[in-house]
């Protein structure tokens, strides 16, 4: 628990993804989980996790691995992503293997778990987070390292549970509330000041007196944050750069995230 109240009060400190990512992930390595995933959609629906652009896909595995399993679809077909998208909690990955010699996965599970076996991944651990909006989703899935079976992280998360929720779920909070760094067309900073103008109540006439420029300049810049946004409405595009917090945010919170954290 030394090792980890420090490590706490810096994530909580952190005024960018990257710096969290990194504290976070370094502590589960130490423990035996080096290659770890995590997902966030505030747009979950019964069958997709929404736009896969509005979500954020972070890991420390290689970029192939990242290809496959993100842009691949392979982590929606797991076993693992199933017990997240139906249970708050944790838990170890045991209960897979049982699963699947009982014939109780689906054969799109089955292959799953047979991908990952062909890559060496064969036992970790779940975390899937509280959330407070219906539409909102988080997990994580920390993959122990090649020489540790079910039993070794057994072992582990009996010994360290309390401590890895603590770190998991500080992560969590904190990257939540950070701006989504992880779209393809970001807001430039003239875009996020007129949806933040509009947002105030400002008419397009007001926003040009405001940000100094030509009410075409304006619409320009609103025109564009929609597109970025992939909406139709400057409405909708105020109320969806809220919900993404990437209005009214300190421009050092906008930091891009590490190479190898954002994977499609």
């Amino acid at each position: 628990m030394s090792e980890v109240l420090p490590l706490l009060a810096r994530i909580a400190e952190a005024t960018a993804v990257g710096p969290v990512w990194q504290a976070a992930t370094g502590y589960f390595a130490r423990l035996g989980f080096g290659r770890v995933n995590y997902g966030y959609t505030r747009f979950l629906n019964d069958k997709t996790i929404g736009n896969p652009e509005d979500a954020v896909f972070l890991t420390t595995a290689d970029p192939e691995y990242a290809r496959r399993y993100f842009a691949g679809g392979l982590y929606a077909r797991t076993p693992a992503f199933r017990w997240a998208q139906q249970n708050t909690g944790a838990s170890t990955w045991s209960w897979v293997g049982e699963a699947l010699a009982r014939g109780e996965l689906s054969p799109e599970e089955v292959a799953a778990v047979q991908q990952n076996l062909a890559m060496g991944i064969c036992a970790g651990v779940t975390v899937s987070f509280p959330e407070t909006s219906t539409r909102a989703k988080g997990a994580l899935g920390m993959i122990a390292d090649p020489g540790m079976d079910h039993a070794m992280v057994e072992q582990v998360w009996s010994a360290r549970r309390d401590e890895i929720l603590a770190v998991a779920n500080m992560m969590h909070l904190k990257i939540v509330n950070m701006p989504g760094a992880n779209r393809r067309r970001p807001l430039t900073q003239r875009q996020r000041e007129a949806l933040e103008w509009v947002a105030d109540g400002k008419t397009a006439q007001d926003v040009a007196l405001l940000m100094d420029v030509s009410p075409a300049m304006v619409e320009k810049h609103l025109r564009l944050a929609r597109e970025a946004l992939d909406v139709e409405t400057t409405a909708q595009a105020v109320a969806k750069a809220a919900l993404l917090n990437m209005i009214f945010q300190k421009e050092e919170g906008a930091s891009p995230l590490p190479p190898a954290a954002a994977a499609r």
